[in-house]
């Protein structure tokens, strides 16, 4: 029989874990705000060659972090129930996942100028993309392996050092683009290369930092000895985990691409305005993320020790902080979207009204889908953590582009409403998909069901 908590204190130990890793998923978000803002200062047509280039790596990078966040689960598990064993077998066969993964696909971001060129892009930017690409494309290499890391450490509860080294890396990586971008302190001025170039050595450096600190800091785990024998049955079981965890992200992210390509269609100004709110919205997102995350941890520990109790009492904790969150959130969408739109404009920006009378519509709409955001995010998380990833990536996938993609689509064109149509069309595929997750999550706890699911109540 295990100890009843009160709510406060599964409160008090998501924050704990969840407030440092917001900051690392901002941090993050800085990294490409700054690729794109120097780059921006440098050329337009590299902007444009950026911003399609990091497309296609962020969709091929978010496909395999799914093996790495699979990690974060089974590793609190197995360390909830003091299996080190276990934790270390996962955590290399992790590494052993994304690094095939990696190889993998890198033959698609080594022949991104002939996609681009397929795709019916400008030859310039095609060009200029393809270069980027044929250099920034082996970063993703240590981009998944310092997922991986990051995972670990999360699952240890050590989310600190992972705040810090992501900090570091947003500091190296304005210092590497201003020297290699525009040809500063010496070095040669590399336009967009010089962007993949600091991308490359920026993911080096952390997942060095990470592992670095990994072998110092958390010794007893020994992640590094014999590192290069494999291990099918936990290779097998990373794999089973993380893959359907790595389509459920791709579907979300290619949801938002899909809305963003619907807004085009509408018009220039719109997609302005969409980009602006969408990016605000992203930032936001990292608060439910974080929490997720640290949501995933908790209730993989719980899992492990069998503790339903303690399971269910910290999902409900957790919901109260998303939902504050949200409320506060909301709150300022509605109150204060000038603001926040007009901070993304140059005030000479001869189309800034424009713009923001459209944002405007677009953060109420924003603000209509925070509690379905959050609840999405969240089960996702909660289910993770409970090791159930397959039936979720077929309850997102369905919710999203059977739900969400063709609603946008009625509600912006056949209706008319346009991009608030667009954006009420996403709302509705997020409630739609959190509905179900938490429907799931709920009823499966409670019967004591799942993944090996032998629970002491």
């Amino acid at each position: 029989m295990q100890t009843r908590q009160p709510l406060s204190y599964h409160m008090r130990a998501h924050l704990r874990l969840g407030v440092p890793l917001i900051g690392s998923h901002i941090a993050q978000l800085s990294i490409t705000l700054t690729d794109t803002l120097m780059i921006g200062w440098y050329d337009v047509e590299a902007l444009a060659a950026l911003v399609l280039a990091s497309e296609l790596f962020f969709v091929m990078f978010i496909f395999g972090s799914g093996i790495a966040l699979a990690v974060m689960p089974m590793v609190a598990s197995a360390q909830a129930m003091g299996d080190e064993v276990q934790v270390r077998r996962i955590t290399r066969m992790g590494a052993w996942a994304s690094i095939l993964f990696g190889l993998g696909i890198l033959p698609i971001l080594m022949s991104g100028r002939a996609m681009f060129l397929a795709l019916g892009q400008d030859q310039v930017i095609a060009d200029l993309g393809g270069q980027y690409l044929r250099i920034a494309g082996w970063g993703i290499l240590p981009a998944l392996l310092v997922m991986v890391f990051k995972s670990f450490l999360s699952a240890l509860e050590r989310t600190q050092v992972v705040l810090w080294i992501t900090l570091a890396a947003v500091g190296l990586n304005a210092v590497l683009n201003y020297a290699l971008i525009f040809g500063h302190w010496g070095m040669p001025e590399l336009g967009i290369q010089g962007a993949a170039i600091a991308s490359v050595l920026v993911n080096i450096a952390s997942f060095l930092g990470l592992a670095i600190y990994t072998k110092h800091a958390v010794p007893d785990h020994a992640l590094f000895a014999r590192l290069w024998r494999p291990d099918w049955e936990a290779l097998k079981q990373v794999f089973r985990l993380g893959l359907p965890i790595g389509i459920t992200m791709l579907a979300e992210s290619a949801l938002f691409i899909a809305s963003s390509i619907m807004m085009g269609w509408i018009g220039t100004l719109q997609l302005a305005a969409h980009g602006i709110a969408l990016s605000i919205a992203s930032i936001t997102f990292m608060l439910y993320l974080g929490l997720a995350n640290a949501a995933t941890v908790r209730a993989g520990q719980a899992y492990g020790r069998r503790d339903v109790t303690s399971l269910r009492d910290g999902a409900k904790a957790v919901i109260i902080l998303c939902g504050l969150v949200a409320i506060v959130t909301i709150a300022v969408f509605i109150l204060f979207p000038e603001v926040l739109i007009t901070a993304f404009m140059s005030p000479d920006e001869p189309n800034r009204a424009a713009v923001l009378a459209v944002g405007v519509g677009l953060m109420a709409a924003a603000a209509l889908f925070q509690f379905m955001d959050a609840a999405q995010v969240l089960a996702l998380g909660l289910l993770r953590g409970v090791q159930d990833t397959t039936v979720p990536m077929w309850i997102a996938a369905f919710s999203y582009w059977i739900v969400g993609v063709p609603v946008s689509y009625v509600l912006g064109f056949s209706v008319g409403l346009g991009g608030i149509g667009i954006w009420l069309g996403l709302a509705i595929g997020l409630a739609f998909c959190s509905v179900l997750l938490m429907a799931r999550f709920w009823l499966g706890t409670g019967r004591g069901t799942g993944p090996s699911w032998n629970v002491e109540t």
